[in-house]
């Protein structure tokens, strides 16, 4: 029976760092288990190697959501690869501002406290090495310069301005705010995801890593109150897989899963699959995500291709009454991106940086492939619905300005629509969408202390997204690669 010092459930973003940092222990014998394949850099295939656009379906979990009560379920893109959601997003590299962290009151987790992390993960090809910023971390960052703009990128950056905004350098500044190039981990249009950036050619070749890919893990083993390995599925077999300490790195909709069909979660939702409850915890599948509206355009005067980056540039600005630096984050897409095949349109998003909302994660089977109930209950209070409302209005003003209203006619909604303040109200819940952003599934302070671990069970610890306890005013990739690289310094150091 197989038996290593740590094993790693799950490749995404966390458990790429943790298998870097720890594996470099010689005397250490990390496993990283993925549920999806695994490609060497060379052999990526086109759309995972492609940074300009998301790669919605060939290595997807096939999880879907109800982003609203007046919604159909719809997908929610999620990584099944080495790699994980790093591996198919958009490369937006966005740390936060410091309340973000600051706010969550826990020992450890300060922007103070975390900004080290955030410097170590990135090599800054734009700033290099400042008080903020490094040159030499494992993640490659660049900002598309002006010279790369696409022509509605462009008349945005200008639309930005026209109306005020303060143009911002560095969107990853603290206390930065404003319109800027994005912060973006491709180079040559080419995704860095943390399996490229941290599972390298070295880090593959050390004698005590292992990785396996097509490995489903299906439940946590016990001796008394500890955990001692998992239930695993690969080459057909079902096996067990013994460790001293295990991580759970599978993402903010997969963890709760695993950890549900081994007995700990919300009583009712542990009994309802048959399985015997090990441990009450009501918020395991509590949910954050970033709720997202858009205007989509027909261009007029200006050449689109399907092959042009979808974003270049954002907005981060502040419109509710908030403490927060930016509660609205807006883009200018260059492409219209569907699952099925890409239109030949433009669009203007907005999405909400610091929602009140909490959906909901139920797991109904012991299997792991039956997929999980997802309700993410977007937009679902009033303090939210008056923001997205003052979003789509601020969509609707750019839209106006000169800069973009000669190169581009909005299709959707309709005019009546847009113009009238009743309406909107009317048309945001039956538009709202998933950031792609869930996290906050295992939160550090109830579900988890601030090390990841769950009262009463040994020798576990949760280490991905999941444990956000409110959800960071970014996209959430390289968040969550500061919170892996801060507990690969702790485990390096606690063998527990």
């Amino acid at each position: 029976m197989e038996q290593v010092d740590t094993l790693i459930v799950g490749a995404g973003a966390s458990g790429a760092v943790l298998a870097n940092r720890l594996s470099a222990d010689p005397n250490h014998n990390v496993l990283l288990l993925e549920a999806g394949p695994d490609y060497l850099p060379e052999q990526l295939p086109p759309d995972l190697a492609n940074g300009k656009q998301n790669a919605m379906s060939s290595h997807d979990w096939g999880f879907k959501h109800r982003p609203t009560p007046y919604m159909p379920l719809i997908p929610l893109p999620r990584g099944k690869v080495v790699g994980g959601s790093s591996q198919v997003n958009t490369c937006i590299a966005l740390r936060g501002q410091p309340l973000d962290y600051d706010e969550w009151g826990l020992d450890g987790w300060s922007w103070e406290e975390c900004l080290p992390a955030f410097k170590r993960l990135e090599n800054d090809l734009d700033f290099g090495d400042t008080e903020e910023h490094s040159g030499s971390g494992p993640l490659p960052v660049r900002r598309h310069p002006q010279s790369e703009w696409k022509p509605w990128t462009a008349g945005f950056m200008e639309a930005c301005d026209m109306l005020g905004f303060p143009y911002c350098p560095d969107t990853n500044a603290a206390g930065s705010t404003g319109f800027g190039a994005h912060a973006m981990n491709k180079i040559d249009e080419r995704r860095i995801s943390a399996a490229e950036a941290y599972l390298t050619p070295d880090v593959r070749a050390r004698e005590n890593f292992t990785l396996s890919p097509l490995t489903l893990v299906h439940r946590l083993v016990y001796e008394g109150s500890r955990v001692v390995g998992v239930k695993a599925e690969r080459h057909g077999r079902i096996e067990t897989i013994r460790a001293k300490r295990v991580l759970l790195c599978g993402g903010a909709v997969a963890t709760p899963g695993i950890l549900v069909r081994s007995g700990i979660g919300p009583a009712t939702d542990v009994a309802h699959i048959g399985v015997k409850l090990k441990k009450h915890v009501p918020d395991i599948g509590r949910l954050l995500d970033h709720p997202g509206n858009a205007l989509l355009f027909k261009p007029r005067g200006i050449e689109v291709s399907v092959d042009d980056p979808i974003i270049q540039c954002v907005l981060q600005t502040k419109v509710g009454h908030g403490p927060y630096t930016n509660d609205l984050q807006i883009q200018a897409g260059n492409i219209i991106p569907t699952k099925w095949k890409t239109f030949a349109g433009v669009v203007l998003m907005v999405s909400l940086q610091k929602p009140a909302h909490v959906g909901r994660i139920r797991v109904v089977s012991s299997d792991p492939r039956v997929r999980p109930h997802v309700q993410s209950a977007l937009n679902s209070n009033q303090p939210d619905r008056d923001l997205a409302l003052r979003g789509v209005e601020l969509l609707g003003e750019l839209a106006n300005t000169k800069a973009l209203r000669k190169l581009g006619r909005c299709i959707y909604p309709t005019r009546p629509v847009l113009r009238s303040r009743r309406l909107l109200k009317r048309w945001i819940p039956t538009a709202s969408d998933s950031g792609y952003h869930p996290s906050g599934t295992v939160p550090m302070g109830s579900a988890a202390d601030v090390r990841g671990r769950i009262e009463g069970i040994d020798g576990l610890r949760v280490c991905d997204a999941s444990l956000f306890p409110t959800i960071p005013s970014s996209n959430i990739h390289i968040p969550t690669l500061m919170l892996a690289e801060r507990f690969a310094q702790w485990l390096s150091d606690d063998r527990d």
